[in-house]
């Protein structure tokens, strides 16, 4: 059974960092695209990051310089740095895994960015 869970997110206080990860048990993981998402109560959800295969990345215009995606293709991890965050930065994180038909998605995390 293809399983990805999250991990890593909490309360932050504004300007802080926080680590996201993704734990994936996934055959051929390193040929996945992987991507985070975000979504914040009645808000549809948002794409936040991108990594490829070959490890090319995309960011939102609105994390862009303040978040980095990565990963490590024989942990089969995918981490997501988050750094300044913002208030606007709260809601649930979701990982994406997708190649070719297959997509599977994370249950979330959390992050809840208050002082």
């Amino acid at each position: 059974q293809v399983q990805l869970v999250e991990s890593g997110g909490g309360l932050v206080q504004p300007g802080g960092s926080l680590r996201l990860s993704c734990a994936a048990s996934l055959s051929f993981f390193s040929l996945y695209r992987i991507d985070w998402y975000r979504q914040a109560p009645g808000n549809e959800r948002e794409l936040v990051a991108t990594i490829r295969s070959g490890g090319s990345t995309n960011y939102a215009d609105s994390v862009k310089g303040r978040f980095t995606i990565s990963r490590d293709n024989a942990k089969k991890m995918v981490y997501l740095q988050m750094n300044s965050v913002r208030p606007e930065d709260t809601a649930v994180y979701y990982c994406n895994a997708s190649l070719n038909s297959r997509n599977y998605w994370g249950q979330g995390t959390q992050v809840t960015v208050s002082s």
